[in-house]
């Protein structure tokens, strides 16, 4: 018989260097403390308790539906894997019609980078995809699959050719940050957030026009537009130097309201498939991706050091991204 029990996983998924909480019934009375591995690896303990027990997700693990053994019990942790490395994203990555994800490689401010846009196929290739735009910073697709990015050093919005060749498309945006495209049933609309606390709406000729003020960001503005709908609107997170920062709602009129209050560093937000708000939070001790529904707390999904944004694709899966690399979870 084990001599510990698993009943509980929290959060049932994560990337390499996450602090996950088993909770269930273990032997801590005597040292050694109970030995933890995941997929075969052991694990760093950092917390115990006859009824917890906190470890550290090692690096280096396949990915995918994980065995965790303590004494003989076991549970799965979902472990997403990664596709991209070695990038600079300080935003959202984003999916194509076609499955194509895109990551940046962003760099410090005025500097130009041989690659700043990368492609990652949907058979896991990665391949450059544009040079040329110093410090791209937030990107979004259009209802007609065309891939637009920011430009935060020159306060340009450039919409890209399938080739990877840039055009300017609006600019004089001030610090030009977060993307969105509202849906092609409210428009397609282009939304900008420029950090300096103005958020742009931009027409198809990229005439951008103020649409509504928040409180200036000290990084970026995170952008993301929600379903169709009488309730459609435009969600908005940047990080300030308060001890916490709401998520914002804008209506389609552009009146300002804080959904959501709790996050201390909320960074990028993105819908999923059935149109559930997803929330980055940075701030140590809970970083992680959020899910954010109506009338309910902001539910763990996944966890991980130094997130910034998410991305949904097809077949649901999610792409986490921290600063330096693109990660794939399975559900």
């Amino acid at each position: 018989m084990p001599s510990s029990r698993i009943t509980a996983v929290e959060p049932p998924s994560a990337i390499d260097g996450a602090r996950i909480t088993l909770g269930g019934s273990f032997s801590v009375n005597s040292q050694p403390l109970p030995d933890v591995t995941i997929g075969g690896v052991r694990a760093r303990v950092v917390y115990a308790s006859t009824t917890r027990l906190d470890f550290i997700v090692p690096a280096g693990l396949d990915g995918g539906r994980t065995l965790i053994e303590v004494d003989g019990a076991t549970a799965f942790l979902t472990v997403a894997a990664p596709v991209a490395t070695g990038l600079h994203q300080v935003d959202n990555p984003v999916f194509d019609r076609d499955g194509n994800l895109y990551v940046t490689y962003s760099g410090t401010r005025g500097q130009h980078v041989p690659v700043s846009i990368f492609r990652v196929t949907p058979g896991g290739t990665r391949e450059t995809f544009s040079s040329g735009i110093v410090n791209p910073t937030s990107m979004a697709v259009d209802p007609d699959g065309r891939l637009y990015v920011s430009s935060r050093f020159e306060g340009i919005v450039y919409r890209l050719a399938p080739d990877g060749s840039v055009e300017p498309f609006a600019s004089d945006l001030g610090v030009a940050c977060g993307l969105t495209f509202a849906p092609a049933e409210e428009g397609a609309t282009l939304f900008v957030g420029d950090r300096s606390g103005t958020i742009f709406k931009v027409d198809r000729q990229g005439r951008a026009t103020t649409f509504a003020a928040l409180p200036a960001s000290v990084a970026a503005f995170h952008l993301a537009y929600g379903p169709a709908g009488p309730d459609a609107a435009l969600f908005v997170t940047g990080p300030t130097l308060a001890p916490s920062d709401p998520v914002f709602r804008i209506d389609a009129h552009g009146k300002v309201t804080r959904h959501y209050e709790g996050f201390g560093r909320p960074q990028g937000l993105a819908f999923d498939a059935a149109g559930t708000l997803h929330v980055v939070e940075a701030l140590a001790g809970s970083s992680g991706l959020y899910r954010l529904r109506s009338g309910r707390p902001p539910e763990l999904v996944a966890g991980g050091p130094g997130l910034v944004g998410v991305a949904f694709g097809r077949e649901g899966t999610t792409i986490l991204a921290s600063n330096d690399t693109a990660y794939r979870l399975l559900q």
